[in-house]
């Protein structure tokens, strides 16, 4: 798998993220389900990812998050089966 770098903007700000399509297209897969763009849910996740880094480590890079949050979307899906 290839590593591709993907532009948003997200809380007003450009960023990229390096990652897989396969991540990638699941992003957009579960943004579209949501009603939202791929910036806002990439937001969001971003916000959680800061929300829940405690003082003592820091939070996974905000590629890591992403790939993080489709597994765990991934393993609900599953568990639902």
């Amino acid at each position: 798998m290839t590593l591709r770098r993907h532009s948003v903007r997200i809380a007003g700000h450009p960023t990229s993220v390096s990652m897989e399509d396969a991540f990638w297209q699941e992003i957009r897969r579960a943004a579209e389900e949501q009603g939202i763009s791929t910036a806002r849910l990439i937001e969001r996740i971003d916000q959680a990812r800061m929300a829940d880094a405690s003082s003592a480590t820091l939070p996974p890079n905000l590629s890591s998050a992403l790939r993080l949050y489709v597994l765990a979307r991934l393993q609900a899906r599953a568990g639902k089966g």
